[in-house]
């Protein structure tokens, strides 16, 4: 009998140990491990007729019809893309013509075109029943025009004198002077701060929020940022804190970093993908000189939102369409390249069907769902992988090659190894893997596209298409698993036994 226990206990053993090894351990869960889709609301998708007042879908400058019903609508379409947040641009009560949501009237309701603040907390709460975060727009540098405050005699000395920025290098100026005439609060005013800080608060009790996107960081003190990320982040375990500072200047976004901030808008870097990526044949050199600067110069790197376009810029597809190359193919290089590499991928909405656009507002027109379907399941495939792979998000970059465009680079974690192949050359690219560059005797295991490249002797060559991307991951040569056979008779042996062991002793009973 205890033989017989011995073999039912042994055979699962064996099975586990000939079965192949695994990759990286999947961990819990962490902000750079997101990826954000970033929404204008009346941009989006309109979902409730019963807010739909003075609407005109002719007039980029008016009310469009989005609102937080039509993103609830749509969230199951988001998360079928991969995305796991959402990033919505100011949701408060706006003067009129603020579609953007940048001209607050008052920071405790709700823009009545968006929505009641009830449908705001069923999008939150449909949200997180699908794991995807939601993160607001925040804004304390300004409020409207015509904010009550304004003209309120006793809150004079909430805000700034009114004043250009005549010298941008002139910090004062930059955080004192009013940017595109818009009132500009005064944070050293203990009540003005404490009342920005208890709205924010109050947004995130209310509503179980995620996170905030920091609008104008650099045009407020530092003093006060430190005060803000302190106050906040009691309200909530994990609360996300992302800064716009718009500086194509690192090192001006990395004196922020000790406010409490977590992570910045990485504008550096945005310059450098739009100009790599808006048209073929250009060097990729300096992405990947960026990245190691990031690893220097940030605490957290991996929490830097990579972008390549925003409701501030013209959309990435007016660039390539105007240098005559296919927004399309262009898209997917873009994609490619800000899914494998450190940082948190932040996509504008529209982006998933090229939608065009110029500079602001041009940039924000309605999406439009009725279109191809070809960048979305490339967008899709994407966002699996990156969930898949914890060395996509977690691992060591390393850059093997780069040359006009063509670029080779791994991302290791544990005992995952991912190679990425990016070809943003109008040619057909060979690149052969030198002995020592990654480990000998496997294969790379194309994700993406299907590839398959096996060593020869100490070198792996990769061949890739004009304009194509692949994903490899580095595993075990296919084939005649011995170890694995070997173990499979094993157990047969052992079963075998098992049933003459129990036969024999029926027979004995009988």
């Amino acid at each position: 009998m205890k033989k017989s226990v011995f073999l039912v206990v042994l055979i699962p053993f064996l099975l586990f140990y000939a079965m192949p090894t695994g990759a990286a351990e999947k961990e819990g869960r962490e902000w750079q491990d997101e990826v954000i889709y970033s929404i204008m609301v009346d941009r989006f998708n309109n979902g409730s007729s019963e807010n739909d007042k003075n609407l005109d879908v002719d007039d980029l400058t008016a009310y469009n019809g989005g609102d937080f019903a039509g993103i609830t609508k749509k969230l199951d379409y988001l998360k079928d893309m991969g995305f796991t947040a959402i990033w919505l641009t100011p949701i408060f009560d706006n003067e009129e013509g603020g579609y953007h949501g940048y001209w607050i009237n008052d920071f405790y309701k709700t823009e009545e075109h968006f929505g009641t603040i009830e449908e705001f907390k069923t999008l939150v709460k449909e949200a997180h029943d699908r794991d995807i975060k939601v993160i607001l727009d925040f804004v304390v540098n300004h409020v409207g025009p015509n904010h009550p405050f304004v003209s309120d005699p006793e809150k004079k000395d909430w805000f700034h004198e009114k004043k250009e920025i005549t010298n941008w290098k002139d910090q004062e100026e930059v955080e004192n002077g009013w940017i595109y005439n818009l009132p500009d609060l005064n944070q050293d005013n203990p009540e003005t701060s404490d009342y920005l800080i208890d709205a924010a608060k109050w947004w995130i009790n209310e509503t179980d929020i995620d996170g905030y996107r920091l609008d104008t960081v650099k045009h407020v003190p530092k003093t006060f940022w430190t005060k803000f990320a302190s106050a906040v982040k009691e309200e909530k375990k994990d609360f996300f804190l992302i800064g716009e500072v718009w500086d194509k200047d690192p090192t001006v976004i990395a004196s922020y970093q000790d406010t409490g901030i977590d992570g910045f808008m990485d504008f550096a870097q945005n310059d450098s993908q739009r100009t790599a990526f808006q048209k073929t044949d250009q060097s990729l050199s300096w992405l990947f000189s960026n990245l190691e600067r990031n690893e220097t110069m940030f605490n957290k790197p991996e929490l830097l939102g990579q972008f390549i376009d925003n409701h501030d810029m013209s959309r990435f597809t007016s660039l390539a369409a105007a240098n005559n190359n296919h927004p399309g193919t262009r898209w997917k290089q873009s994609l490619a390249y800000m899914y494998t590499t450190p940082g948190i991928p932040i996509i504008y909405y529209g982006s998933e069907i090229a939608l065009n656009g110029g500079e602001d507002p041009d940039n924000r027109k309605l999406m439009d769902f009725r279109t191809d379907k070809e960048l979305i399941e490339y967008i899709t495939t994407l966002g699996r992988l990156r969930a898949e792979l914890p060395a996509l998000t977690r691992g060591d970059t390393k850059l093997l090659y780069e040359k006009d465009g063509m670029a080779v680079f791994t991302r290791t974690y544990q005992d995952e190894t991912i190679v990425v192949a990016l070809n943003n050359t109008k040619e057909t690219q060979t690149v052969v893997l030198e002995k020592g560059m990654i480990e000998k005797d496997k294969e790379l295991k194309g994700l993406l596209q299907g590839d398959l490249v096996r060593s020869e002797g100490d070198t792996y060559k990769i061949i890739i298409d004009r304009e194509e991307s692949e994903i490899y991951a580095l595993t075990d040569k296919t084939g005649i698993n011995k170890t694995f056979l070997f173990a499979i008779a094993g157990i047969l042996v052992l079963f075998a036994i098992f049933i003459v062991m129990l036969i024999k002793r029926a027979k004995r009973k009988e």
